[in-house]
């Protein structure tokens, strides 16, 4: 006689498929889109894909938005909002224990999943004007903090963001794309400087990076403290060559769904960060 209690094996679906996941589809389809469209700006500019954990404010009140959602949005582009990443430094500290127990634990030959790589890197940034008084984009020059050796010369130009809101959630998130180019030392005085003490957590094809960030505006002004949170693609390249290959009859079913179950990965370490998120936003 069978057991009414137990549940017997269950199709995903009366196709037998697994329906789409609409939310990481639309990340998808909108790191995908930012990468294709975008300008060609030399054959050394480097996209740049990451998440960047904060908190959502109205530009009015500054409070955190609250929206008529259960769960975790995407947010239309046209919604004006204002998007803080700092957070506190107990919630620093939190993320720092977390992740370090995580690097810990991860090195162990019972865990499930590949071990985490760690490093500590202090670093400084120079921000200067562009010479082209039409662009926005500053200069930024980072250097090792302890030798002073240049590690690069770049210009940042934004793409696009995609903002998610975390109604049960301490903080929210920003997935951003970003082009790197390379360019000459620039000459004259920076308009101001940060300094970088991260710590940057490597897993697989994603770098997490946890840093603190001393910014100063001015010689005479009082420096800026600030803790930032983020993961990253590590591998630019990468990230392209399985864009290019997105949805390509002509190539395998694995090259052309590489690139949705790279930004899958992707999200998932995001909404982990933010599960784990304790109280402590600024």
């Amino acid at each position: 006689m069978n057991n009414p209690i137990n549940l017997p094996p269950l199709s995903v679906s009366i196709l037998g498929v697994e329906p789409l996941d609409e939310f990481t589809r639309e990340i998808a389809d909108f790191v995908h889109h930012m990468i294709m469209k975008r300008p060609n700006m030399g054959p050394d500019a480097k996209v740049e894909v990451e998440a960047k954990l904060g908190v959502l404010r109205d530009r009015n009140t500054g409070n955190r938005i609250a929206l008529p959602v259960l769960v975790e949005t995407i947010l239309a582009p046209e919604i004006e909002l204002r998007f803080e990443s700092n957070m506190s430094a107990i919630q620093h500290k939190h993320f720092n224990t977390n992740l370090n127990e995580l690097k810990r634990i991860s090195s162990e030959p019972s865990h499930p999943a590949s071990p985490l790589q760690y490093k500590h890197v202090k670093l400084v940034d120079s921000f200067y004007h562009s010479d082209n008084p039409h662009e926005r984009e500053k200069i930024r020059v980072t250097r090792e903090e302890k030798s002073g050796a240049v590690v690069e010369v770049t210009k940042k130009k934004r793409l696009g963001d995609l903002n998610i809101y975390s109604p049960k959630r301490s903080a929210d998130w920003r997935v951003s794309v970003s082009l790197e180019v390379p360019v000459p030392h620039p000459v004259g005085t920076p308009t101001h400087t940060r300094r970088k003490n991260r710590i940057c957590y490597s897993h697989e094809e994603f770098n997490i990076d946890l840093t603190q960030v001393v910014s100063t505006a001015s010689p005479n002004a009082p420096p800026e403290i600030l803790h930032e949170l983020e993961v990253e693609i590590a591998r630019p390249a990468f990230l392209l060559s399985t864009a290019s290959k997105r949805g390509d009859p002509n190539v395998s079913e694995h090259q052309r769904s590489a690139f949705d179950e790279l930004i899958r990965s992707f999200v998932n370490n995001a909404r982990i960060l933010v599960k784990n998120a304790s109280e402590g936003w600024q």
